[in-house]
């Protein structure tokens, strides 16, 4: 259930007969010890570089902040409390999932908006922890071995865009197998059986209902008599009747409990929708039509998802008066705060927005989403070294993504800190696939500092590496 099974070498998973039951070993340490931690790490890093460089990904903080959020209460419910986690979106209608090595997890927005409750998004999430945590993405690497990093992640992403588009995937595909053996990665039914098992578990400790799973697999499976094409999710994580019915009996063995969705799920949903939306308009109309109706499962949502659609289709002040309402009705909701204080900005009222982010940030310290909507605000008002310092001082204790670094590059440029500016965007290139652009960035700060020792010192330790991995990727073409 996976990017690393079928999704991988784009081959269908072998059909398994309906009646046919299914044990469950416990299989799920033993490839530890041939791919090292480190190793399987550097290959999942490495798959979501090549992936950023090539697949829309959604880098937006509410989303991240939630995702990230929802996967860490899942995952503490887990054994493996040395495992590290990364989740994130794919800007993708299609409705799938996927796992890869060193604990990256993705799922498209097809698939988040396909869910009807929380639960069913932290089914498939757990789903994919189990796949890491039991060590069937590890095993499945341990035949390739013995290719590079750069080629195992570069062939991973290139299957999973094949799916998407059938040119550019193909073209992918021959670009990463240039020069590197076909490798077979395959879970078996018994891998599955154990994800589903392990998944539950951890659905019913983290206060999810454990029947979302099979009640998920079932609704798709139905789904597929009236689509012209079966959601993509089928055709990578095989559903049966049996393994429904195996799902239910075991989600059957806790007491049932009744759960309410949180607003932040139904905030990401609605937030989702406005940016897949094509017409801007339509989805405007669409959510005045659920909200005069009573169809929108959660009103508060609908009215941000109104908010939303309104200012993406050019009527920021009607998007403004929504949100002011909604962020008083919410006052602990930093997402609403943020996009309020967005809106004020925007309506020309810089000092209410700098003064909204100041009183919810002393109130919520390094608050994700309020640190990076503020420093965006701060280089809208002129104070690129107010942003940067608040983006420094977030920085120091946590592992950035692109979105820090594409930030933080454009707030020391305006600072006047042209070196800063250079490294950090170095890393916001690299981090997006980008690697040959960020060792040329890295160059040009080189040639710049070439007369401070200690600067050029700190721009070779960081391009040494770079280089190393330009040269695999440039051996692999």
């Amino acid at each position: 259930m996976a990017v690393t099974a079928a999704l991988i070498v784009g081959l269908p998973p072998t059909a398994v007969p309906a009646s046919e039951r299914i044990e469950l070993p416990d299989i799920g340490t033993s490839a530890r010890g041939v791919l090292s931690t480190q190793r399987e790490q550097a290959i999942g890093e490495a798959f979501v570089r090549a992936l950023r460089k090539e697949a829309a990904m959604v880098e937006d903080p509410e989303v991240e902040t939630y995702l990230q959020g929802l996967g860490r209460r899942l995952v503490a419910q887990t054994d493996d409390a040395t495992q590290r986690f990364s989740f994130f979106v794919v800007q993708d209608p299609r409705i799938n999932a996927f796992a890869a090595p060193g604990g990256y997890i993705g799922v498209h927005s097809g698939l988040v908006l396909a869910t009807e409750s929380e639960s069913e998004l932290a089914a498939v999430l757990a789903h994919e922890i189990a796949h890491v945590t039991q060590g069937h993405i590890a095993r499945r690497f341990e035949a390739a071995s013995n290719m590079t990093i750069p080629t195992l992640a570069a062939l991973a992403a290139a299957v999973l865009l094949a799916s998407a588009s059938g040119q550019a995937g193909a073209a992918a595909i021959a670009a990463a197998q240039a020069g590197a053996m076909q490798f077979q990665i395959d879970f078996t039914r018994a891998n599955e059986s154990e994800a589903d098992r392990v998944g539950i578990q951890a659905l019913a400790g983290a206060g999810f209902d454990p029947r979302s799973m099979p009640t998920f697999f079932e609704r798709l499976q139905k789904s597929v008599q009236y689509a012209r094409r079966p959601p993509e999710f089928l055709s990578t994580h095989p559903v049966t009747e049996s393994r429904i019915a195996d799902s239910l009996g075991r989600a059957e063995q806790y007491p049932y409990r009744q759960t309410t969705d949180s607003l932040a799920f139904q905030l990401v949903r609605a937030k989702l929708r406005v940016l897949s939306a094509e017409d801007p308009v339509q989805v405007q109309r669409d959510f005045e039509r659920m909200l005069a109706s009573g169809e929108s499962p959660s009103p508060k949502a609908g009215r941000y998802g109104h908010a939303l659609a309104l200012k993406r289709s050019g009527k920021p002040e009607q998007a403004l008066t929504e949100m002011r309402a909604l962020s008083q009705a919410e006052p602990s909701n930093t997402a609403l705060l943020a996009e309020r204080a967005l809106l004020e900005q925007a309506a020309g009222q810089t000092g209410k927005a700098l003064e909204l982010f100041r009183d919810g940030l002393a109130l919520y310290p390094q608050d994700r989403i309020l640190t990076f909507r503020y420093a965006e605000t701060l280089l809208a008002a002129g104070r690129p070294r107010e942003a940067r310092d608040a983006l420094v001082a977030y920085g120091q204790d946590r592992e950035p993504g692109p979105n820090y670094y594409r930030l933080l590059a454009r707030s020391q440029d305006l600072a006047g800190n042209l070196l800063e500016a250079h490294l950090a965007m170095a890393e916001y290139q690299y981090l997006m696939g980008q690697t040959e652009q960020a060792v040329q960035q890295l160059e040009r700060a080189r040639r710049e500092v070439r007369d401070d020792f200690y600067a050029a010192s700190r721009i070779d330790a960081r391009l040494a590496p770079l280089k190393e991995e330009l040269a695999l990727l440039k051996a692999r073409r």
